[in-house]
């Protein structure tokens, strides 16, 4: 209560919100009022909610950039066949080539699609980021941008455009970087790495800020099992769960050096008049945030530039790692993991073009006049599958 004659001191509200949209609000007294007009009052700045436009936005250049890749692709002049040929030059490539809806292989890699002898041989170093903004087709596109929506929406409110925007990129580099290490016959794109590093970053939050939570344990066994059955997808073959993985690891760890909440103490006492503040100080943050922090920090930078180091130097993770390649696709009965891509011989003969698999030995011979290269890569995708 505050003394006669003087106004009743103004209450702040801070909020915090878990996975489960649960909010927890807590009083604070305000020591200085003058900052506040006629009755309203503000949320501490370090709860401040934040209008989400940086992940919509980065939703809208993905979808733009997949517009333009298709554009670039052109189906009906370089390829045989295509799909939803009324779409013109944005039609897609046939199934067999790419199942997803989307374009050819060439066309990706021309974009920017990671591959890994450019990156090594040719210091095309930035496909380690540009494949993060292509998808191989609209399924693709439209699965990693829902769960960007869903997720990094959700984050931005709570931790603004600058910290998410740089989780989500280097969480997205960090999942280049393993799979350049590991997947290296093969060309990679889409968000996923950057996705999963969302979903590592909301597990660190969790567990940093534990005391904060209500519900602690059902919130850690729902994001968990979230986690847990994405990543279980991602051994299914054609998919670079090397990108999840290392997506998710960065993430994970830039979780508990960017989503760091102060202690509600350490709040009531900055903002509360003082005859309310307590007589022992508080601390900003609890020791083990502190620890965490350092140690994430160290292990981010030096797993980063170790990596980076390596793959610049052409080291193959396969070679330090005989059971590795089990975490992105397991072979069973049903499918099988080898996913080298189509080479193929060809000879061409007036309009005669015989085309021979380089894997399975197959040969076919067609009737065409000076197909192009983009024509072949189609005929020997096929002849291969």
């Amino acid at each position: 209560m505050a003394p006669p004659g003087e106004p009743p001191p103004l209450q702040i509200q801070t909020r915090t919100n878990n996975n489960n949209n649960m909010d927890h609000s807590v009083s604070l007294p305000i020591q200085n009022q003058q900052h506040y007009n006629n009755g309203f009052v503000r949320e501490v700045k370090h709860y401040k909610k934040w209008f989400p436009w940086l992940i919509p936005f980065f939703v809208v250049a993905n979808v733009v950039v997949f517009v333009i890749t298709m554009y670039v692709n052109n189906c009906p002049r370089n390829s045989v066949s295509c799909i939803a040929r009324f779409l013109h030059r944005f039609s897609f490539q046939p199934f067999k080539e790419n199942p997803l809806l989307g374009p050819s292989s060439l066309t990706l890699q021309k974009m920017g699609a990671l591959d890994v002898n450019r990156v090594v041989r040719r210091h095309q170093g930035w496909r380690l980021i540009t494949c993060m903004w292509l998808h191989g087709g609209v399924f693709h596109l439209l699965a990693n941008m829902l769960g960007i929506l869903f997720i990094g929406i959700r984050l931005e409110q709570e931790f603004g455009f600058v910290l998410i925007g740089l989780l989500f990129v280097i969480s997205g580099f960090g999942g280049s970087l393993l799979s350049a290490l590991f997947i290296q016959s093969n060309i990679s794109v889409g968000a996923s790495g950057a996705l999963f590093g969302l979903l590592g970053g909301m597990l660190s939050e969790l567990i940093t800020n534990w005391s904060m939570y209500d519900n602690k344990i059902a919130a850690l066994l729902t994001l968990v099992i979230i986690i847990g059955v994405n990543l279980t997808i991602g051994i299914l073959p054609h998919v670079d769960n090397f990108a999840h993985i290392g997506g998710f690891l960065t993430g994970f760890l830039l979780g508990f050096v960017f989503l760091i909440r102060p202690q509600f103490g350490w709040i009531n006492q900055r903002y509360a008049r003082v005859e309310y503040s307590p007589t022992r100080a508080k601390p900003k943050f609890k020791k083990y945030q502190c620890i965490l922090w350092v140690l994430s920090l160290i292990i981010l930078i030096v797993g980063l530039s170790v990596g980076l180091a390596a793959l610049l130097r052409g080291v193959d993770a396969n070679n330090h790692c005989s059971w590795c390649h089990y975490l992105s696709c397991v072979p069973t009965s049903k499918w099988s993991c080898h996913t080298e891509p189509a080479y193929c011989l060809s000879n061409q003969l007036g309009n005669q073009l015989n085309v021979t698999c380089s894997s399975n030995g197959k040969s076919t011979t067609y009737l065409m006049q000076d197909p192009s290269s983009s024509q072949i890569q189609q005929l020997c995708t096929q002849l291969c599958n």
